[in-house]
């Protein structure tokens, strides 16, 4: 029997607010991994081309597929840096509106539910605002030395994402229920 986290793994009972997050890059990372949806494995897709990091841990959220056909992505603040593969509860803080290669491509922002440094961060408005910039600024840079590029729209509260999360999870259910 094969597992796959997109498909075998809760989405979480607290949902939409709190979310299962699986983790695919850790903060820090220079390293582009990415879950390969036939086997359910973790594969390096790339090392980035630009000299920039991931300012946060990255992954996506099961059982729900975004207006890309991949699972709804997320960023997951902590303190600190989370292993590929972790599963980690996060609480719904924002929604970054991006739209990759024609697509829409929602980055689902959200702290670590377990991470006492994040207990009181409920809504995007409460992080410090160099925050927003330096995640707007390395999702506009990491694909430009590719030639690729993508358009960051403005942040949205935690209402608009936990809208996205419900969304992606009743796509999830039209395709693979």
């Amino acid at each position: 029997m094969n597992f796959n986290p997109w498909h075998d793994v809760e989405i979480g009972e607290g949902q939409p607010n709190v979310v299962n997050a699986i983790i695919e890059i850790s903060k820090g990372s220079k390293t582009k991994y990415e879950l390969d949806k036939k086997t359910g494995m973790l594969k390096l897709d790339r090392v980035l081309f630009s000299s920039i990091f991931y300012p946060a841990n990255y992954g996506f959220i099961p059982r729900t597929l975004g207006d890309d056909h991949d699972p709804l992505d997320i960023v997951v603040i902590s303190q600190c840096d989370i292993v590929p593969m972790c599963m980690v509860r996060a609480r719904v803080i924002g929604v970054m509106r991006m739209v990759d290669h024609g697509e829409g491509d929602d980055k689902i922002i959200a702290v670590a539910e377990d991470d006492v440094s994040m207990s009181n961060v409920h809504n995007i408005d409460q992080l410090p605002p160099y925050f927003g910039s330096e995640l707007k600024h390395f999702f506009e840079e990491y694909k430009a030395l590719e030639e690729k590029t993508v358009l960051v729209e403005e942040f949205q509260d935690a209402a608009v994402a936990r809208e996205c999360v419900k969304h992606s999870i009743d796509n999830y259910i039209k395709v693979f229920c």
